[in-house]
């Protein structure tokens, strides 16, 4: 089963500073059938204006994967950590029992991203915050973990996360293609960052989302260059 989910079905907030889409109910948002998708809860597609942001709030209880897509997001919390992300890299922040963090885009081009919420397999514990650089170039043509709750692919340079979840991205030439095995009872969810992909025979154009289960196999097919985000989640 695979449910297409065309960029311009998302739900939306705009700002002067953000333009924000919604693969799931969010904020304002609030649609029945996309609440969550397994331990998926949240998928936003952002663009953050320069020298703009997201003042001090606090979370708790949720696993925040942060994909940059263009530009940079900077990073601030009550851990003290500070850092700044770049295009390509990814940001982890385990939320615990509770944090309070604030991201900003601090430089002089409008910033894309998408933010990942995975609910833990736990509730509590001691937050952690964390950034990796995963080169482009490193993922071309193939799917790269990114952020894992396994311990071999944390041994491998994923992030950690606490749940038995994967996201995985990858950078595509056009007709090249990659395959994922979904195991039964998992929760697929495909974005495509840009470019042009079918998924099992289902087209997707730029920022398009796809919610997939029951499908064996994932097989991603590039139209035209393409960048894809997914995760694997139960």
């Amino acid at each position: 089963m695979i449910e297409k989910r065309a960029f311009d079905s998302l739900g939306q907030f705009d700002a002067d500073w953000l333009a924000a889409r919604y693969h799931f109910s969010f904020s304002g948002y609030r649609d029945p059938n996309r609440m969550n998708w397994g331990a998926l809860r949240v998928w936003n597609d952002d663009t953050i204006q320069p020298k703009t942001g997201f003042p001090p709030h606090p979370h708790a209880d949720m696993e925040i994967i942060t994909y940059v897509r263009t530009g940079a997001i900077t990073h601030q919390d009550s851990m003290g950590n500070r850092g700044r992300t770049e295009a390509g890299d990814v940001q982890v922040m385990s939320a615990g029992g509770g944090v309070t963090h604030a991201e900003y885009n601090l430089e002089d081009e409008a910033t894309t991203l998408y933010q990942i919420w995975i609910m833990p397999k736990a509730r509590g514990g001691e937050p952690y915050w964390g950034a990796a650089k995963f080169p482009k170039a490193e993922r071309a043509g193939q799917l790269v973990t990114l952020a894992s709750g396994f311990a071999d692919d944390q041994g491998a340079g994923a992030l950690p996360i606490r749940q038995d979840a994967r996201v995985l991205a990858a950078t595509l030439d056009k007709g090249q293609s990659v395959s994922y095995d979904l195991a039964q009872g998992r929760f697929a969810y495909l974005a495509l960052a840009k470019g042009e992909a079918t998924v099992n025979g289902i087209p997707l154009g730029p920022r398009d989302g796809a919610a997939i289960r029951d499908e064996p196999a994932i097989r991603i097919e590039a139209g035209a260059d393409a960048e894809i985000v997914l995760v694997d989640a139960p």
